[in-house]
């Protein structure tokens, strides 16, 4: 019986759909074939979701010089001002090609594009699409995407573990190992060039804006590959998501189900976008007080951490559950015009008509600012890595993300990355011969490996699901807004109890998607936390009252890796190049992804590959049992 080969070559892989990757392989797809894997529907991440816009300097009064000046003040000058300039200047060419690829935003009377304005920002220079920006770039990358012969899609594929190896003393990545949820497999993408944009970690909290794909998988898996990762304290928690009494958690369930259907699944908070507030709306308690005259001079335009921290202390001095954003003033027209989405979903949830009534809301977690550190053509620490959008840590956001910046850095960086990701895979093909050889010869997943074969036990089920809540709950209330040194200790050892009975149970019971994703979260939990013990002062996003100041001294990026890439999963000790440089075609015919319904045929390698050595036995670990639940020890 025919069975299909578990090793996919393409030329570019890219691990994400979002806005990021997609725009990414449409412009990697002329140079070689390109391989896009996501881990849910190829429309679900966090592009999607995204309401504000995307910013861009556009309009005649406006200048980069501005733009610059309002990234580095948000960020409260940790930014890296080299990738502030290049995404501030770049950015307006990289958003009008989004016009041209048939994105349909928003527009005034003459046709000319409509910009808001957002906190942060001393201009108007927000494109948007309504209150549904990301989603309408979503869809236009999309069908471009779609449309390319040379970009294949892999739905529904959890990518588990990055392949690196070693050339002349330097790892290099050569794909990633990848769980195919349908038919529960595991396989191994072998790539020339492997682009890294899966998104952020929201999950890590129980409240958070992000959908429930965003477990911090890229972050992690890098990480353990021994990439570079960088200010990962720096966990942005959005001002206004909107508050629903415990009550009501059935209709929120039902009208997430309706609109968001993957959206409910993580628990996700839904986000009351920074726009209300940059056109006008004003923040009240309870008592009817418009605080934040109390706190900062540009009220509610402040930057998104100090109006987080305002509503955070307006509740906690006053034990109140939620506070009042308002924008009933403003025309009714106007408001249901430019909030259709926040209309609707105020008033299946709450009943709730934003034209006449306050919407309330409390902060959630929205964005993670750190990620794999990167240079200014999205390179990571390892050679043929590249990564780009959340996932990354480009130098832009510095201790805190100016509104609308997000998408914005996808668009720059995933574009800067094309020529030198070309590059790489000319310089794979000519000197890297063998070890593209042994990645695929490697490819076996027996014993600890191997997927799941009939899933977790509902015994295992519960545990990892109490397991994770545990720890989510824990990074709120101990890693949040405002943090103590103490609290941080606790949660960084509770995390890696997390992270190390995680990586046990994946070797007794194999691999499965909620395992992967609780190694993941603990993984990231226990390098912000870290993070955050590091960094001894209070600065943007990391507020913590045993260092209330800001202190010059830590005005740089706290970077974490592992002590040597020898830990990866290949090292296979074969130093030289082989083969000559020929055209990038490697994987010329490859497919398998799932082309607009068309299944593509598989490749095979033309030279065959040395037997493949089984992997020894891996040790199981003891698991701690002071703070979490003993893994169940039946299958």
């Amino acid at each position: 019986m025919f069975r299909r080969s578990p090793v996919k070559q393409f030329d570019f892989l890219v691990i994400g759909s979002g806005i990021s990757g997609l725009t990414y392989a449409l412009k990697v797809a002329p140079y070689g074939n390109v391989a896009i894997v996501t881990k849910a529907d190829d429309k679900e991440g966090c592009t999607r979701y995204a309401q504000g816009g995307v910013c861009a300097v556009l309009d005649k009064s406006d200048s980069v010089e501005s733009h610059v000046s309002d990234t580095m003040i948000a960020g409260a000058h940790l930014n890296d001002l080299s990738a502030v300039d290049v995404v501030c200047r770049e950015g307006p060419a990289r958003v009008l090609e989004l016009v041209t690829l048939g994105a349909d935003f928003t527009r005034n009377n003459d046709g000319s594009l409509h910009l808001t304005r957002e906190g942060g920002h001393s201009n108007r220079r927000i494109v948007h699409a309504a209150d549904l920006t990301g989603a309408e770039i979503e869809r236009a990358l999309l069908a471009s995407a779609h449309a390319n012969p040379n970009i294949h899609f892999f739905e529904h594929h959890l990518t588990v573990d990055l392949i690196v190896d070693d050339y002349m003393g330097v790892p290099h990545c050569l794909g990633a190992d990848v769980l195919d949820q349908v038919t529960n497999q595991m396989m191994r993408f072998v790539s020339l060039s492997t682009m890294l944009a899966s998104g952020g970690a929201g999950q890590v909290f129980p409240n958070t804006t992000n959908p429930h794909v965003s477990t911090g998988d890229g972050i992690a898996m890098a990480y353990r590959a021994g990439a570079v990762v960088s200010n990962l304290e720096f966990v942005q928690f959005h001002p206004t998501s909107l508050y629903v009494d415990p009550g009501r958690a059935a209709a929120v369930a039902a009208a997430s189900r309706r609109t968001s259907p993957n959206l409910s699944k993580g628990g996700s908070s839904f986000l009351i976008t920074e726009a209300v507030r940059g056109e006008g709306g004003m923040l009240f308690n309870q008592s009817g007080e418009r605080f934040m005259e109390r706190y900062d001079n540009r009220l509610e335009l402040a930057p998104r951490d100090i109006v987080a921290r305002s509503i955070h202390d307006q509740l906690v001095s006053r034990n109140e559950k939620f506070v009042l954003l308002d924008i009933s003033h403003k025309p009714r027209d106007e408001v249901l015009h430019h909030f259709p989405n926040i209309a609707r979903r105020c008033q299946e949830t709450l009943g709730l008509d934003i034209s006449k009534e306050p919407i309330p809301v409390v902060p959630a977690q929205h964005y993670t600012c750190g990620g794999v550190n990167t240079g200014l053509l999205a390179e990571t620490s390892i050679q043929g890595l590249f990564a780009c959008g959340e996932v990354a840590c480009s130098g832009l956001h510095g201790a805190n993300r100016l509104a609308s910046n997000s998408l914005l850095e996808g668009l720059v960086f995933a574009d800067r990355a094309v020529n030198p990701s070309v590059a790489h895979a000319e310089h794979v093909l000519c000197n890297l011969g063998r070890q593209l050889h042994y990645a695929a010869a490697s490819a076996d997943f027996r014993g600890s490996r191997q997927a799941a074969a009939d899933g977790l036990s509902p015994s295992m089920m519960n545990w990892v699901a109490r397991t994770r809540q545990q720890l989510r709950e824990a990074m709120w209330r101990n890693c949040g807004i405002v943090r103590r040194s103490a609290e941080l200790t606790q949660v960084l050892s509770l995390a890696t109890e997390v992270r190390e009975a995680a990586s046990t149970a994946l070797a007794a019971h194999g691999i499965s998607v909620e395992l992967v994703e609780l190694q993941n979260i603990a993984t990231v939990a226990e390098l912000t936390v870290s993070g955050a013990l590091q960094r001894k002062e209070s600065r943007g996003l990391h507020y913590t009252l045993d260092y209330p100041k800001m202190d010059e001294s830590y005005r740089r990026p706290i970077c974490l890796s592992k002590p040597s890439f020898k830990t990866q999963i290949i090292t296979s000790s074969l130093s030289g190049g082989d083969g000559g440089c020929g055209g990038l075609m490697f994987s010329t015919g490859a497919g398998g992804g799932r082309k607009r319904g068309r299944q593509s045929s598989p490749s095979s390698l033309s030279t065959p590959f040395p037997k493949m050595v089984s992997p020894s036995h891996v040790q199981q670990q003891q698991i701690p049992s002071n703070s979490i639940e003993s893994v169940p020890v039946a299958l």
